[in-house]
């Protein structure tokens, strides 16, 4: 691997820079990447300073990661310009947008016109959607502008075709959302979190109450100072507008959001409402913190490795031991069967057969609390046990 591109979910530069001097200890390339989002406190004008400061953290280049597919034509060109002006002509630019609200492509279009040098696609036969912006769309789009990707169109037909083969396999994780959203530019929620989100509800028998989760997430957004929604804050707001859905308004809370609300992911842009914070230090029981959250993080590496090496099939090497640290819950299974090849996930029906019972609705559509209710939430690669009591 030769480029890494290092992100923070809040855009909080002092969580970015232990990594990016690991990366150039390494000689490798350094990417830094700004998490593009929309609220009344992100401007062009910010994000270019935040590009700025990652180039004073010595980065090679700058990503400008729209992973909710927000980035619009004109604020695209704007900002490319923008960094191009204050961090010098030979900075290289990178533009990765998702495809979810169908203007995206034509943002590229800006984005290249002003100056950027890299542009983000996949293959037709995995695209759109939630997904990226085709490639073989964007080789026609440039034809005749002056400006070319050097791509040949025979080869990208038969890497379609491969893909087009491979997919069906993975139907099972795939969002339902085929077309274009353009509610997006209201929720924010990034394609990768819209298939969670789909899942969260269909296992609590709510998958008619997407829109009402949709509708929530820009208030709990707000609610935590305007984080933009990325791995991890994407899951952690997602999680906590469905739980405000199906139990009321910040009734139930993930250790996750609480840890957000206090402050243990990182400086946001814009103020956490004091009475959630109050709600999250009663939960957590610990206080809010202002400083760096990794500087409160004790040496973990030797025990990871001590633990890794207990599990069946972990050979020892650094790679697993990430592995585990990284998906603790899904590495014991995987290592365990990694001898016998890749597994075929195509599982949809049998799935759909063995699924356990779910609690029946309310008129209102809200799940009775009469008796204690247990609800079995994921975030990214854990799951959660939430116990909601009578009230």
């Amino acid at each position: 691997m030769d480029v890494f591109r290092v992100f923070d979910a809040l855009n909080d530069i002092r969580n970015l820079r232990r990594a990016l001097a690991a990366v150039r200890r390494t000689g490798k390339h350094a990417e830094g990447t700004l998490c593009y989002t929309v609220s009344p406190l992100h401007t062009v004008e910010h994000f270019v300073e935040l590009a700025e400061q990652l180039r004073e953290l010595g980065c090679d280049s700058i990503c400008i990661k729209d992973m909710a597919a927000l980035l619009k034509p004109q604020p695209a060109y704007d900002l490319v310009r923008g960094i191009k002006e204050a961090c010098g002509k030979d900075t290289l630019v990178h533009v990765h947008v998702h495809s979810t609200t169908g203007v995206t492509l034509v943002s590229l279009m800006k984005a290249i016109e002003a100056g950027a040098d890299i542009v983000d696609t996949c293959i037709s036969s995995l695209s759109l959607g939630p997904g990226h912006n085709p490639t073989e769309a964007l080789v026609e789009m440039l034809e005749g502008t002056g400006y070319t990707t050097r791509l040949n169109k025979d080869r990208l037909l038969r890497i379609k075709e491969h893909f087009a083969r491979v997919r069906p396999r993975y139907a099972e994780f795939e969002s339902r959302i085929i077309g274009v959203e353009t509610e997006i530019f209201d929720s924010q929620i990034p394609g990768g979190m819209i298939s969670n989100m789909e899942s969260q509800l269909r296992q609590q028998n709510a998958g008619d109450r997407l829109k009402e989760v949709l509708a929530e997430v820009p208030n709990v957004r707000r609610v935590a100072g305007y984080p933009p929604l990325v791995t991890p804050s994407s899951q952690i707001v997602g999680t906590q507008a469905v739980l405000n859905v199906l139990m009321g308004p910040y009734k139930v809370l993930t250790g996750e959001f609480a840890d957000l609300m206090l402050g243990y992911y990182g400086a946001t842009i814009g103020p956490r409402d004091p009475e959630v914070v109050a709600a999250a230090v009663k939960h957590a029981r610990k206080e809010p913190i202002t400083g760096r959250p990794a500087d409160l993080l004790k040496p973990e590496w030797e025990e990871l490795r001590a633990q890794a090496l207990a599990l069946k099939g972990c050979n020892g090497s650094d790679e697993d031991v990430l592995t585990f640290a990284m998906f603790p819950q899904v590495a014991p299974k995987f290592l365990a069967q990694r001898a016998e090849g890749p597994k075929n996930v195509g599982k949809t029906l049998a799935r759909a057969a063995a699924a356990p019972a779910q609690a029946p609705k309310a008129a209102d559509g809200k799940v009775p609390v009469s008796t204690p209710v247990t609800y079995q939430i994921r975030i990214g690669d854990r799951s959660h046990k939430v116990i909601v009591e009578p009230a």
